[in-house]
């Protein structure tokens, strides 16, 4: 079965759970961070339309306002906190029955093994959406968790690419208008993409605090780890 080709007004961006109280505990959050910003820059520019969530935002604070997801004005369709670990809750399935044209889906956030993995899963489930995983866009507290939930994700159905791959996919032309804005994007954030690359994904290690932290993981796990 052919793969429908990435659109921007055929797709949207899901931003999963990247709050203040992971900051400690997520392996390359960094550049988790410096991914998700492009990420909604790039939305801004395309006119793609993002749904944020958060997981327990009592417990772990808001999404983390290094995002700047004030920014988008009218394209943030959703930011809304949540108890399941898939982001697709009847709310959101609510937002995606009244989007018929929507046909592809954008996957970045934490944790990889828990709540994107099972958001991709869920949206595979409804078998209307093609799902794209930003494998430089995701993360989890135990780096070791990362490749095996990509790899999963995979299994199921899901399209693994990198920020830069995806981005290139939905802009498709370098004769479009928004093309000269695009490219300074790409320029500007060549060195954030660089490191996401070398950390996420070719095993370059990450800047970690030392001392002892105590966080709540994306399931409401208490971790205690030396970082």
């Amino acid at each position: 079965m052919p793969v429908p080709r990435l659109v921007p007004a055929n797709t949207l961006f899901f931003l999963c759970d990247i709050q203040t109280a992971f900051r400690p505990a997520i392996h390359a959050y960094d550049q988790v961070i410096a991914t998700s910003n492009k990420l909604v820059k790039l939305a801004k520019i395309l006119d793609i339309g993002v749904v944020a969530t958060t997981q327990k935002a009592r417990a772990l604070g808001p999404i983390d306002p290094a995002i700047d997801l004030s920014s988008l004005g009218d394209l943030l369709i959703a930011n809304y906190d949540k108890t399941l670990f898939s982001m697709v809750t009847a709310y959101v399935k609510a937002i995606l029955d009244a989007r018929p044209s929507i046909n592809s889906v954008v996957l970045f956030g934490i944790e990889s093994h828990v709540c994107v993995l099972q958001t991709a899963l869920s949206l595979l489930d409804l078998q209307r959406y093609t799902v794209h995983i930003v494998a430089d866009g995701v993360s989890s507290c135990n780096a070791f968790e990362v490749p095996i939930a990509i790899q999963s994700m995979r299994q199921a159905g899901a399209i693994i690419g990198t920020s830069e791959s995806i981005a290139f996919q939905l802009v498709g032309d370098a004769a479009i208008p928004q093309f000269k804005t695009f490219s300074k994007l790409i320029k500007d954030n060549k060195e954030g993409t660089r490191r996401a690359g070398e950390v996420l994904l070719a095993g370059a290690p990450a800047y970690e605090k030392a001392g002892e932290s105590e966080v709540i993981g994306s399931g409401g796990v208490i971790i205690k780890s030396a970082m």
